[in-house]
C-alpha cells in the first residue's frame, strides 16, 4: 500500500459505511452532456458514483489505484471496474462524455489528472468533481463531532485534506466551468453506523496507526447520551459541493 492509499485496508468498511449520494445529483450530470454514451468515474472507491452514473449511460468505467476497492466494488452489468491510476486511465483519446470524481481529487495529482480528463473527453464533454465535508445532525452531537474532526484527530489528517475544508473551491479548475444546482447527502443513521462511517476517515487510522490505540471508541461513549437509544436513527446531512465544467 502507498504512502497515499489510506482505505485500502478497510475497503469493505468503506463499501459497507460511506454516505451514499442523491439520485438527483446524477440525473443532474447527465444533463450535462447531449451523448450518454461512455462516462468514467476516477478514484471510484466503493463504486457507488459508478453505479448510479449506470442508469444514464451505456457505459461506465470506474477505475481506482487501489485493488482492494476494486475488489469491494459493487458489480454492475454496464460498470467496467479497472485498477488504474487516475492520471493513467488507459481511457482511448475522446472517448467519454462525462468524468467525475467523488470525494478523492485531493488524493490525485490534480493538474496531471485534468490533464488526462481532457484527453479522454469528447468535445463539449463535461468533468464534476465533488466533496463533502463534516455531517450535521443536532447541534448538541455536531460539536462533538467537530472537536473530534479538527482536534483529536485532526493533526492526523493528510495534507491533501485540506482541500476538502475548502470544497474544493481553492482548486485551479481548467475547464469552462458552470454553475451546478446545490446537493446534500441525506440519510438517516443509528449510532452504529456512525461508528462505522468515522472509522473511514484517514485522520483516524492514522492515529491509531500513531498511537496504538482507536480514537473512535470514547468519541462515541461522549456522543451516546446525547443520541439516546443505540439503535435510533438519526438524520444526517452533508452538504456536498461541486465544481463542473466543460471542455472545449
Amino acid at each position: 500500500m502507498s504512502s497515499h492509499d489510506h482505505f485500502s485496508r478497510i475497503a469493505s468498511s468503506y463499501a459497507a459505511f460511506r454516505p451514499r449520494y442523491p439520485a438527483a445529483l446524477f440525473a443532474a450530470l447527465a444533463s450535462t452532456v447531449p451523448r450518454h454514451d461512455a462516462a468514467w468515474d476516477a478514484g471510484t472507491g466503493n463504486g457507488q458514483a459508478a453505479v448510479a452514473l449506470a442508469d444514464h449511460f451505456a457505459h461506465v468505467v470506474a477505475t481506482d489505484a487501489s485493488p482492494a476497492q476494486i475488489a469491494a466494488a459493487k458489480p454492475h452489468e454496464r460498470v467496467e471496474y479497472r485498477v488504474a491510476r487516475a492520471e493513467s486511465s488507459g481511457l482511448d483519446t475522446g472517448s467519454t462524455d462525462l468524468v467525475t470524481v467523488a470525494q478523492a481529487l485531493h488524493w490525485f495529482d490534480i493538474p496531471a489528472f485534468f490533464a488526462e480528463a481532457r484527453r479522454v473527453l469528447r468535445s463539449n464533454g463535461v468533468v464534476a468533481a465533488w466533496t463533502y465535508g463534516l455531517m450535521t445532525i443536532d447541534p448538541a452531537i455536531d460539536q462533538i463531532i467537530a472537536d473530534f474532526e479538527s482536534k483529536k484527530v485532526g493533526p492526523y489528517w493528510p495534507g491533501q485534506r485540506a482541500l476538502v475544508d475548502t470544497g474544493y473551491r481553492t482548486v485551479d479548475f481548467p475547464f469552462d466551468e458552470f454553475s451546478f444546482p446545490s446537493f446534500a447527502i441525506e440519510q438517516p443513521m443509528t449510532l452504529d453506523a456512525l461508528t462505522g462511517y468515522v472509522g473511514t476517515w484517514s485522520s483516524v487510522a492514522r492515529f491509531a496507526q500513531a498511537h496504538g490505540e482507536d480514537p473512535v471508541a470514547p468519541f462515541i461513549t461522549e456522543i451516546a447520551p446525547w443520541w439516546g437509544d443505540r439503535e435510533r436513527t438519526r438524520m444526517v446531512r452533508f452538504p456536498l459541493s461541486v465544481r463542473a465544467g466543460r471542455r472545449d
